[in-house]
C-alpha cells in the first residue's frame, strides 16, 4: 500500500514529497493543474528554509539562481528617508545571512526537477473528488483530465491544496478568521527610471504605496500595492492602469512592460485543527495571513518538513502514533502567532487617515533606521523574518537546558575555522552534538542506537553562541534541539526516548 498521498504540488507539497522520499517513504503527489505556476507569486526564500534545504542538496542551486537583495530603501512623499543594508543582516546567525528573492515559479520548477531526478513525477490534471478515512488508511477518489477515475489507498493523506482546500472543506474543518477590506495588486514588471533599481524599495505617498522587489539585475521586479478608491468596489475588472501610480511617480519609476498582473483580498485565517485522523493540513490549507515579511511559503515548507520526519518515524515503526499529534501542536501554535504578528504590521501599513499617513511618511522610516543601528534589534528582526528564531519550547518533544540553549530551540549556528556545525548528515535522522568531549557512555549509547555523534573541539565561539562545553544536544531530524543536557549523560538520552516510547 502507498504510504502517503500528497494533494497539491505547490512548494509545500513538493518539499513534503521530497522529504518523505528521502526517508524511504512511498509517496505519490497529485495536482489538479496542468503545469507548475508561471507567475512569481511568493518571492522570498528565508534563511531557515535554506538551512533545511541543505539536507536535500538543494541550497546551493537555489541560492545561485536567486537574487540577493542588497538593501531596502524607504521613500516618503518623493524623498529618500532611509537605506537599510540587508546583504549580511544575519551575519553570525545563519550561513545564509541575506534576503534571497527567488520567484515561486522558478522555485517550483527546481523542486519538480529534483523530484523527477528521484523517479517521482507530479501527477498533473488529477483532481481529488472525495476521501474517506477508513481507520487503517485513507481512500481517495481522484479524476484525471480524460475523465477516468481511480481510488488511491494510502496510509496517510497530506493536504497541501491551498487556501480553498478541498480536503479541509470535505472534512468540515473550520477556517476561522477574516478578510481585510483593502484590495491588493501584484505585478511583475520591467521598469526604468528608479535609482538603485537592483535594491528593494518602499515608496509611501499619502495613502498610496508601492513595494518594489527586484528579482534580476536587468530591471525585472515585483510590485505590491493597494487599490483604495471606488475602483476597489469593482476589482474584478481591474488592470494595472487602474491602480494608484502616485507612489511610483514620486520616485521616478517608469513601467516599460507589465508581464503579469493580479489582484486579491488578503485573508487571515487558521484552521481549527491541523490533523484529523490520518489526514493532515499544511501550508495555505491550514493557515493564511498577510504577505508582510514574506512568511507564507516558507511557513508552509516548514510545515512540510516538520510532518515528514514524524510520518517517516511512525510508518517505519520507530515511534507511536502520538508523535504525529506534535505536528499540530507545534505548527498550529506558530501559525496563530504568525497571523497575530503579520496582522499588526499589516494594519499599520494599510490604515487610513491623516495620522496613519503621517506615521507612514515619517514614523516608519525613523523606526526602521533606528532598528538598523541597534545590533540587538537588528538581530531580533532578522530572526523573526528569517524564521531562525522559531522555537518549539512548549512541545512535548522539547526538554532541558544547557547554556542558553533550551529544548525546542533552533541550534545556534557556529562556524569555527571552516567547521560548520550545520553540515548535513548523509541521511536525515537524529544526531547528538557535543561541543567539547563526549563521555564514553554517550559514545556507546549513540553507537548502540544508531544515532550519529558529532563532536566539535571547544572554542570561544561556541560559548558566545550560548552553547555549554561537554553538554549533550540531541537534535531532531529537522535539526531543532529536542534535548539539552548540561551533564552530558547517556542516561538522560535513554530516559528521553523511553519516556516517549
Amino acid at each position: 500500500m502507498l504510504d502517503v498521498l500528497v494533494v497539491g504540488a505547490g512548494p509545500t507539497g513538493l518539499v513534503h514529497a521530497l522529504w518523505l522520499h528521502s526517508q524511504g517513504v512511498k509517496v505519490r503527489i497529485i495536482d489538479r493543474t496542468g503545469a507548475p505556476g508561471t507567475t512569481s507569486r511568493a518571492m522570498a526564500v528565508q534563511a531557515r528554509t535554506l538551512e533545511l534545504y541543505r539536507q536535500l542538496g538543494l541550497t546551493d542551486e537555489v541560492v545561485s539562481a536567486g537574487f540577493r537583495t542588497p538593501a531596502m530603501n524607504i521613500w516618503a512623499r518623493g524623498k529618500h528617508r532611509a537605506r537599510i543594508a540587508v546583504q549580511d543582516i544575519g551575519r553570525g546567525i545563519s550561513p545564509y545571512p541575506f534576503i534571497l528573492v527567488y520567484p515561486q515559479d522558478f522555485h517550483e520548477k527546481t523542486l519538480v526537477a529534483k523530484l523527477r531526478s528521484l523517479g517521482i513525477e507530479v501527477e498533473r490534471n488529477t483532481e481529488l473528488l472525495s476521501l474517506e478515512d477508513k481507520g487503517e488508511h485513507v481512500a481517495s477518489r481522484v479524476r484525471r483530465a480524460d475523465g477516468t477515475e481511480e481510488t488511491i489507498h494510502a496510509r496517510y493523506l497530506a493536504a497541501c491544496d491551498g487556501a480553498s482546500s478541498t480536503v479541509r472543506k470535505q472534512l468540515g474543518i473550520g477556517f476561522e478568521g477574516g478578510t481585510y477590506r483593502h484590495v491588493f495588486y501584484v505585478a511583475d514588471v520591467e521598469l526604468s527610471g528608479l535609482d538603485n533599481a537592483g535594491e528593494a524599495h518602499i515608496a509611501l505617498n499619502g495613502e498610496d504605496f508601492v513595494v518594489v522587489l527586484p528579482y534580476s539585475s536587468d530591471g525585472k521586479a515585483r510590485f505590491i500595492g493597494t487599490v483604495r478608491d471606488e475602483r476597489a468596489e469593482h476589482a474584478e475588472n481591474l488592470t494595472f492602469d487602474d491602480v494608484g501610480h502616485e507612489a511610483m511617480a514620486s520616485v521616478g519609476i517608469h513601467v516599460d512592460k507589465v508581464n503579469w498582473f493580479s489582484h486579491y483580498r488578503v485573508h487571515h485565517r487558521v484552521a481549527d485543527r491541523f490533523r484529523q485522523g490520518r489526514v493532515f493540513l499544511m501550508g495555505d490549507a491550514g493557515h493564511v495571513h498577510s504577505p508582510a515579511g514574506g512568511q507564507g511559503m516558507n511557513t508552509g515548507i516548514l510545515d512540510a518538513i516538520n510532518l515528514a520526519w514524524k510520518l517517516a518515524a511512525v510508518i517505519h515503526g520507530q515511534a507511536p502514533d502520538a508523535l504525529l499529534d506534535t505536528y499540530a501542536t507545534e505548527r498550529q501554535a506558530f501559525a496563530r502567532e504568525l497571523v497575530k504578528t503579520t496582522d499588526r504590521i499589516f494594519s499599520l501599513v494599510t490604515a487610513d487617515g491623516g495620522f496613519a499617513n503621517l506615521m507612514r511618511s515619517y514614523g516608519v522610516p525613523l523606526i526602521a533606521g533606528v532598528i538598523y543601528t541597534i545590533g540587538s534589534a537588528r538581530e531580533t528582526l532578522f530572526k523573526m523574518v528569517s524564521q531562525t528564531g522559531l522555537a518549539y519550547k512548549d512541545s512535548p518533544l522539547s526538554e532541558g537546558r544547557a547554556g542558553d540553549v533550551e529544548g525546542g530551540d533552533r541550534l545556534p549556528w557556529v562556524n569555527v575555522d571552516g567547521q560548520d556545525n550545520f553540515e548535513p548528515l548523509p541521511v536525515i535522522g537524529w544526531q547528538v552534538h557535543v561541543y567539547g568531549t563526549a563521555t564514553p557512555g554517550v559514545r556507546a549509547w549513540c553507537l548502540r542506537n544508531g544515532v550519529t555523534l558529532r563532536q566539535f573541539s571547544w572554542a570561544d565561539e561556541h560559548g558566545k553562541a550560548g552553547l555549554k562545553e561537554n553538554a549533550v544536544y540531541l537534535l531532531r531530524p529537522d535539526t531543532w534541539v529536542a534535548l539539552a543536557d548540561p551533564e552530558g549523560s547517556a542516561d538522560t538520552l535513554d530516559a528521553y526516548f523511553t519516556s516517549r516510547s
